[in-house]
């Protein structure tokens, strides 16, 4: 009988047949329904059986987050929001910290300093949209929301990696090239390197954003994760997803691989001069002044390897949920920890800060 009224009234009817997201999920926490259940209530029919001229895209999705477990949700949603916590007020100190020493006004720490910009927003991003469903118990997102969520998440992995690119860099010229090295990192140079890794992640990422936008989903709104990551968008999607698989492969290339091969290579640079220093204690100051940038490089190349260079045999969406967790969560909030462990100039910088704050009080 659908086929036979307006294609308004029939997208008004289907509407009207999705069950509100509070009432699967507060099922699933009474433990009288499982996630398979709950999945398949927000199913949406497929074209196939509801006729190949009458396919309907969904108007929002369901995080479904970690709701498989409903007996830890206030465990994960307490770790996430300490987690969260950490992140930005570690972040946002290391940000006070450079912004308050003249001393660390230096092409490491402005390279650091957006890092830490980038962090901040990426923990946001994703994090509070999770909080925001545990705490309301409402775990829909509007599908314009989640393309955007799939366009800034693509658009802070690739200024991450991108700004890590150029760090490796300039600790190839500060190890390699010290004599030079303020003649070839000088103010222009940071600033144009920087503003780079911006433009070219922006031009990167909206493509692949708009081609999502333009698919129709009509096999499920069911996201089995916390955010909206763009391959399971395309597991969703019942259009030709070539294009976007594509897109998404260059940006690979672009923004992934090449700015690994990038990385590796500064890094053979760096320890074959490393090497070739004879002194014990200059050999390991040199490695120290590099050793933070590659624990944090190590840290983020293994998660994303983890969650993309794998066999689908080995599929898991347990698994892939606590990897993207490590990366979009775990990464942001120990990179502060990282770079000001072992440095003194950071150290320093707070303790001063700390001595000013007593004595004005």
């Amino acid at each position: 009988m659908l086929y036979n009224l307006p294609v308004r009234w029939t997208l008004i009817l289907q509407t009207l047949c999705f069950i509100p997201p509070a009432q699967c999920l507060s099922s699933s926490q009474r433990g009288h329904e499982d996630q398979g259940s709950c999945r398949s209530r927000y199913q949406v029919k497929s074209p196939h059986s509801m006729g190949e001229r009458n396919q309907t895209s969904v108007t929002e999705f369901i995080l479904l987050g970690f709701s498989d477990h409903p007996q830890l949700q206030g465990l994960i949603c307490g770790t996430v929001l300490l987690i969260y916590l950490i992140s930005v007020l570690g972040n946002f100190v290391f940000l006070v910290l450079m912004c308050a020493n003249p001393q660390l006004h230096k092409p490491m720490y402005f390279f650091l300093s957006n890092l830490s910009i980038m962090d901040i927003c990426s923990t946001s991003l994703t994090l509070l949209k999770m909080l925001d469903s545990y705490l309301t118990q409402n775990y829909s997102i509007s599908f314009h929301a989640c393309i955007t969520q799939v366009y800034f998440f693509m658009y802070f992995s690739a200024i991450e990696y991108l700004l890590l690119t150029e760090m490796a860099y300039d600790r190839y010229v500060a190890i390699c090239n010290p004599l030079r090295y303020s003649l070839i990192m000088n103010k222009s140079i940071c600033l144009l390197l920087a503003s780079s890794s911006w433009v070219t992640a922006f031009l990167a990422s909206f493509p692949v954003a708009n081609m999502l936008s333009q698919l129709s989903y009509c096999k499920s709104n069911v996201i089995n994760h916390f955010f909206c990551d763009p391959s399971v968008l395309m597991k969703l999607s019942c259009s030709d997803t070539h294009r976007v698989a594509m897109w998404i492969f260059v940006d690979g290339i672009v923004v992934g691989f090449i700015p690994f091969l990038l990385i590796l290579t500064s890094y053979i640079f760096i320890i074959s001069s490393i090497l070739r220093i004879r002194c014990t204690e200059g050999r390991h100051k040199a490695f120290s002044t590099c050793a933070s940038h590659l624990t944090s490089v190590i840290l983020y190349c293994v998660s994303i390897l983890c969650m993309y260079m794998k066999p689908t045999s080995m599929y898991s969406s347990a698994r892939d949920k606590m990897v993207s967790l490590l990366y979009t969560a775990m990464v942001p909030t120990l990179n502060p920890i990282i770079y000001s462990l072992r440095n003194r100039e950071i150290k320093n910088t707070f303790k001063k800060i700390k001595c000013k704050s007593k004595n004005s009080i």
